[in-house]
This record gives C-alpha cells, structure tokens and sequence, in this order.
C-alpha cells in the first residue's frame, strides 16, 4: 500500500484529523492506484472526483470508529460540505 498515507485517528495523530490530513490521504491513494501523479486534462473529472469520494468516505470512517482508551470527539470540520478544491491536485 502507498507508504506515505498516514493513519489518522488517535492516538497514533494525536488530534483529529483535519479535512486537509483526509483529503491529503485520499490523494495519494487516487495517484497510487491511478499511477498519475496528476491526471491528464481529459482524466481530471473522474480523478477528482475520486479523491473526493474517498475524503468522504474516509472522514465517515473515522467519525464512525471506536477508539477504546482514547477520547474522540468528531471533528465539525469533517462534517461540514466539502468544497471542491482545484489546486489540490
């Protein structure tokens, strides 16, 4: 898998995980299984909208997941709509 997706729930990221730590993740995955870096202008559509699917099935994740031993707090940031971000890719 891709080495540079961190985990993100606690305690192992020791606060939340930002919408930019989700979106960062599921960037790398959509490169890593694309194998674009960046995806060719008749590709963008469907490779950003990926990484977006994948942000905000990974921002339900983790808002979903029981912790035990630590204390979770689902972020608001998460659970506000997303806005599409061009320059993230």
């Amino acid at each position: 898998m891709c080495r540079s997706i961190k985990t993100l729930r606690p305690p192992v990221l020791p606060e939340e995980a930002t919408e930019d730590d989700i979106r960062a993740a599921a960037l790398q995955y959509v490169r890593k299984v694309s194998g674009f870096r960046a995806p060719a202008a008749h590709n963008r559509e469907v490779f950003e909208r990926a990484v977006d699917e994948i942000a905000d099935a990974t921002a339900r994740l983790l808002d979903g997941l029981e912790v035990r031993g630590a204390h979770h707090h689902p972020s608001a940031v998460r659970t506000q709509a997303r806005e599409p971000q061009p320059d993230a890719v």
